[in-house]
């Protein structure tokens, strides 16, 4: 079972103008056939996420790391670059309101696909930049979403597609909704302390943003 950590709790006056189920995810009333899940690793997972959680039809997102061998790597392991993981971020959709070809366009706007350090991953660097498929329809269309996108560039894009083979393990707290946390008040306000309820939080996925 994951452990959670929690944030610290203030003295301060509890907002009760947001009902704790509000700050629930609307997946849990979406029925299962429409809700599907994407996996991007883009440089730094703190703006990946808000990037993608700004999105009509995102539903969730979370922060994590993908790729390595080692169980429930910690920030500072996979940040050593020795456990073969990337920051990447999970993406809960609507299949109704976006589709995967269409987070895969997006993705391109939402982090530099032409970046050299990103070859150097596993040597000079824990970054990288894929799109990560769990079908074969899902890599036809990165690949075709790549090449839309290099017709547009005059340098060359790093980006892989590679398949989703390994466990995607979730990052820390204070790695979720980053930008969010920021605001304490807020969080404090929305009832949003453990990691649970920053990454199942619609109404935090969209005020990281």
């Amino acid at each position: 079972m994951a452990k959670y950590e929690l944030l610290p709790q203030f003295n301060t006056h509890q907002f009760s103008d947001f009902p704790t189920s509000q700050i629930s995810s609307p997946a849990a009333i979406i029925p299962s056939e429409f809700l599907s899940e994407a996996v991007f690793a883009g440089g730094s997972f703190w703006g990946l996420e808000a990037a993608f959680g700004r999105v009509d039809g995102v539903i969730k997102t979370a922060t994590g790391y993908c790729g390595g061998t080692l169980r429930k790597p910690s920030y500072g392991e996979v940040c050593e670059g020795k456990t073969g993981h990337t920051e990447a971020v999970k993406v809960i959709y609507d299949k109704r309101k976006v589709s995967f070809r269409s987070l895969c366009d997006l993705f391109w706007e939402f982090h530099d696909c032409t970046k050299k350090d990103y070859l150097n991953f596993g040597l000079s660097t824990h970054l990288t930049s894929v799109i990560f498929y769990s079908k074969d329809e899902e890599r036809k269309q990165a690949q075709e979403s790549r090449i839309r996108r290099q017709m547009k560039l005059n340098k060359r894009i790093v980006t892989k597609a590679l398949p989703f083979s390994s466990d995607f393990y979730m990052a820390e707290n204070r790695h979720q909704k980053y930008y969010l946390q920021k605001n304490y008040r807020l969080c404090e306000s929305l009832n949003l302390r453990s990691t649970e309820q920053f990454v199942e939080s619609n109404i935090a996925c969209k005020l990281n943003g």
